[in-house]
């Protein structure tokens, strides 16, 4: 009987990006340039199963790649989204002489239906989410509050470090990092500033958010919070970190909306 002997033959794997195609994602920058590198990992990797290099593709190949999102049930949105990545990493690409015209210039893209139907909260479920909060862990209180009353997206929030807490004209207040790299200093409510404080406890440093392992908490950890504690408000809809954010600007717009010539809050929502 013999013994097949296990074979130690390398298997070369191809990067998912050449460099000329990395330099093209390039002109993105941080998150965004992180869900646009998916995006385009994806139409990568359905070009590869087809012997096809990101810049030897058609104008019939991109549109191939959107009916096959389409076949697997993908969103109207979500196959628009995929487009707009792949459009705007090809019109980065001509800017950059990487070449000579874009194959997505004229890709006829799903129609869709810009109704909100974000899941949202009434003024009961909302006071009863903060209520929850704030009987829970610091860390719950602090993060719900601020998502909730400043009205950040996940990611400022989770961002959010320690030395960035200060102090202007008798309010506290945190600095963040918007989209698109803009700083901004936001007034925070006395609540959520003590929230804040009993979150941080004796660090005087790093990031303000911490998950149980020590790490910096990330948006997936966020958003396990915010479920946990809308669970435990009795809330029965689905609600994530961006539902407190929908809550605050459609409670803000309904305040403020009038007066800015806008239609009111209860038309918005």
């Amino acid at each position: 009987m013999t013994t097949a002997a296990p074979s130690t033959a390398l298997v070369m794997i191809q990067p998912v990006f050449t460099d000329a195609e990395r330099l093209a994602l390039a002109g993105y920058r941080g998150l965004t340039r992180e869900a646009y590198a998916l995006d385009l990992r994806q139409f990568s990797t359905w070009c590869r199963s087809r012997s096809l290099g990101l810049f030897a593709v058609r104008r019939a190949d991109i549109e191939s790649f959107a009916r096959d999102l389409e076949v697997r049930g993908r969103a109207r949105a979500t196959v628009t989204q995929r487009l707009c990545t792949i459009a705007g990493f090809y019109r980065y690409a001509v800017e950059e002489e990487l070449l000579e015209h874009s194959p997505a210039a004229h890709v006829r893209r799903p129609r869709v239906d810009y109704e909100s139907h974000a899941v949202a909260l009434d003024c009961n479920e909302l006071g009863a989410l903060l209520v929850a909060a704030g009987l829970g862990s610091a860390t719950e209180h602090a993060l719900v509050w601020l998502l909730a009353l400043n009205g950040l997206r996940v990611s400022e929030a989770t961002g959010a470090n320690i030395e960035q807490l200060g102090l202007e004209r008798g309010h506290r207040t945190l600095t963040i990092t918007r989209k698109g790299g803009k700083v901004v200093t936001i007034p925070l409510v006395p609540r959520t500033a003590r929230a804040i404080d009993l979150a941080a406890g004796e660090r005087t440093d790093g990031p303000v958010f911490l998950a149980a392992d020590g790490r910096r908490l990330d948006r997936r950890g966020a958003g396990r919070i915010v479920r946990k504690t809308a669970r435990r408000a009795g809330i029965g809809k689905a609600v994530t970190p961006h539902t407190l954010r929908h809550a605050f600007i459609t409670d803000q717009f309904g305040r403020r909306g009038t007066a800015a010539g806008r239609a009111g809050g209860r038309v918005t929502r």
